[in-house]
């Protein structure tokens, strides 16, 4: 099964419980959590391309602050 990352970043009010609610679903619908931050509240994950972002920002738009593409990033000389 083909999947991206993506960063998802929480909104600041969120406690540590629904984060960990958030992290299972993501699980449940077939992702990985990759990374967790620690300076901001979110985490990085790779979802099956089959998943719908908007439907998973939707589900948990109370708590989701911002989904994107995990890509690498350069600067031009």
């Amino acid at each position: 099964m083909s999947s991206k990352s993506f960063i998802i970043t929480l909104k600041d009010h969120v406690p540590e419980v629904d984060a960990e609610a958030i992290k299972k679903s993501i699980s449940g619908l077939g992702g990985e959590i990759t990374h967790e931050f620690s300076l901001i509240k979110g985490f990085t994950a790779k979802l099956p391309e089959t998943l719908s972002i908007e439907s998973l920002k939707s589900k948990h738009s109370d708590a989701i602050a911002n989904v994107e593409e995990d890509k690498e990033v350069s600067i031009k000389k």
